[in-house]
């Protein structure tokens, strides 16, 4: 796996991989961005919770649960000082379906936590990772 990004201008950058997608980078106009992309650690976050998301869902749709709404919220804490390191990270499953087994979804979750999901076995390392969810008829 490879990733790139290319500057454009001040603090403003492109960054692609090996699927070919392009994405905008950018900076906060307090240290010199245009406000023109994901911050770097934005991307970091949506990475976690989309990785273990298409676990989560993916299993659950082998477990024949029948979902109608999925979504997971990542809400991270950082340090104060440089590097800003996350300090915390919870993760917030919201389930929506008919009759969704919720022990199936409890398996899904710690299947993703301990098993396929490299973006967590990478960052439980470093940082504090908790994970809720809710199961309910739809997502408001």
């Amino acid at each position: 796996m490879e990733a790139k990004v290319t500057w454009k201008s001040n603090l403003s950058f492109n960054g692609t991989a090996d699927t070919g997608f392009t994405l905008p980078l950018g900076a906060n106009p307090q240290v010199g961005g245009d406000n023109d992309g994901f911050r770097p650690m934005e991307l970091i976050l949506i990475g976690l919770a989309g990785c273990t998301a298409m676990d989560v869902i993916s299993i659950l749709q082998k477990k024949r649960q029948k979902i109608t709404a999925f979504q997971v919220t990542a809400h991270a804490e950082r340090a104060e000082e440089h590097p800003r390191v996350f300090t915390k990270i919870l993760l917030d499953y919201q389930v929506a379906g008919l009759d969704v087994d919720e022990q199936a979804v409890e398996r899904a979750i710690e299947l993703s936590e301990t098993r396929y999901c490299p973006a967590q076995a990478m960052l439980v390392h470093s940082v504090t990772i908790n994970s809720e969810y809710s199961i309910m008829d739809a997502l408001p």
